[in-house]
């Protein structure tokens, strides 16, 4: 005689319990709390831009403190697009600036290390820049900027970038500083802050080139160096 191995006092459990019920709500209380949080980081307010920390944070500032306009550039060496906006509106900039129209704070960013052999291209040259601007005038500060770009894919090492600084008629003073890197971590902390302010004013992170006017956006950098001429006609209201 076999015995049945059915438990007569077994009942399953109901899969739409209380308890199941509770847990689906906390899972989709997660959900939620996960998804309203990237929410708000993408739509937070952005803190204002603070024009003491641009000025603080240019690489180098060309043209009057009476210019009727001030702008912002943000540039990366290595980055192509920065080369082909100095290929286009480069000499419309130091002809305005000549002109006492506008006022530039070059902001030299570092964002494109990574892209250049050396590991640290964009720094380097920020570097450079800031030594130039202790130590050396205007004129060699657009040369070496102007060589910069043109020599960026080759990857220059300190003792070369002071080369050019040289044939651009820079100080002993500053053909040191380069060659040594004096300056390269101070540029690095400047390009830091630089690129902050440049993130509040847009959504869509660091991207070079880049210019503010007032804080605002200046579009159309592609289009030859007619943004420059609109800008100075139409200035943003501050």
């Amino acid at each position: 005689m076999s015995t049945s191995r059915e438990n007569t006092k077994y009942e399953p459990k109901s899969t739409s319990s209380k308890t199941s019920y509770a847990l689906i709500g906390v899972g989709l209380a997660v959900v939620v709390a996960v998804v309203g949080g990237i929410l708000w980081q993408m739509f937070k307010p952005l803190p204002p831009i603070d024009d003491s920390v641009l000025a603080e944070n240019a690489s180098f500032i060309v043209g009057e403190r009476t210019a009727p306009e001030t702008i912002d550039v943000f540039e990366d060496f290595r980055c192509p697009h920065c080369k082909a906006f100095e290929a286009n509106s480069g000499a419309k900039i130091q002809a305005k600036v000549t002109e006492g129209k506008l006022r530039v704070r070059y902001h030299v960013l570092n964002i494109l290390d990574g892209e250049s052999k050396s590991g640290d291209f964009s720094s380097r040259g920020a570097g450079a820049i800031l030594c130039v601007a202790r130590n050396d005038n205007r004129d060699v500060f657009w040369k070496l900027h102007s060589q910069l770009f043109a020599k960026a894919e080759s990857d220059p090492s300190n003792y070369d970038i002071a080369g050019l600084a040289a044939a651009a008629g820079a100080t002993p003073a500053t053909q040191k500083c380069i060659s040594g890197g004096a300056l390269v971590g101070e540029a690095r902390e400047m390009a830091d802050a630089s690129a902050g302010q440049l993130r509040n004013s847009t959504r869509e992170g660091v991207v070079t080139p880049r210019v503010l006017s007032a804080g605002t956006i200046v579009e159309n950098l592609d289009d030859k160096a007619a943004w420059l001429d609109d800008l100075i006609a139409n200035p943003p209201k501050s």
